[in-house]
């Protein structure tokens, strides 16, 4: 059985060679779920300025997992890749 981490690793390569590009909030949420399940709770204070508005909506999407177990974040990703995928 492929380990959890193995079929992340798989799903991050994947998701860079999907047919068609996913709109904003998608790639907000693959984003967000990679930076939780590699990083974990968002470790910075420093908020982006109020009109940098891509780098605030990356901060408050991960801010929005804060407390969310790498393994829950892995499985998510990859359950997210497989949808775009249609599988």
């Amino acid at each position: 059985m492929i380990d959890l981490k193995d079929a992340f690793e798989k799903a991050v390569a994947e998701s860079k060679q999907l047919s068609s590009k996913p709109d904003n909030e998608t790639l907000l949420s693959l984003y967000s779920l990679y930076k939780q399940a590699t990083e974990g709770d968002i470790n910075t204070q420093n908020t982006p300025g109020m009109f940098d508005f891509v780098a605030k909506a990356k901060y408050d999407a991960w801010l929005k997992l804060q407390g969310m177990a790498a393994d829950v974040a892995m499985q998510l990703y990859i359950n997210l890749v497989a949808t775009l995928k249609g599988g």
